[in-house]
């Protein structure tokens, strides 16, 4: 079995990109954990199905900010709930991560 080293990836795009570029070895040491017997059945599946379980929240923005993330995701090509969630996503990973460069946002609390 080869052994993968996963980098830490910076946006999900290049995450994806890797994943795609190293389907090869993944699909080959998965083929080998099933003759091996070591895979489990439905672990793959459920990981992945937990993952893609979203929850809905609402939250309230300044317009301008609203109007930029529709800005951007249009020209992305994204719905601009799918492109906050990337940016959302992005950046809970870098905080995880001890690798916040950015000043602490501070919203007003617009009386909530």
């Amino acid at each position: 079995m080869k052994r993968l080293i996963v980098p830490k990836f910076p946006t999900e795009a290049e995450e994806a990109e890797w994943w795609d570029n190293h389907m090869d070895v993944v699909e080959e040491n998965l083929l080998e954990a099933v003759q091996e017997g070591t895979a489990s059945r439905g672990t793959a599946q459920r990981v992945l199905r937990e993952a893609r379980e979203l929850k809905s929240i609402t939250i309230s923005m300044p317009g301008a900010d609203v109007n930029r993330a529709q800005r951007l995701s249009a020209k992305k090509g994204l719905s601009s709930e799918a492109y906050l969630q990337s940016l959302l996503h992005e950046a809970l990973e870098r905080e995880e991560a001890g690798d916040s460069t950015r000043d602490e946002y501070r919203p007003s609390s617009g009386g909530r």
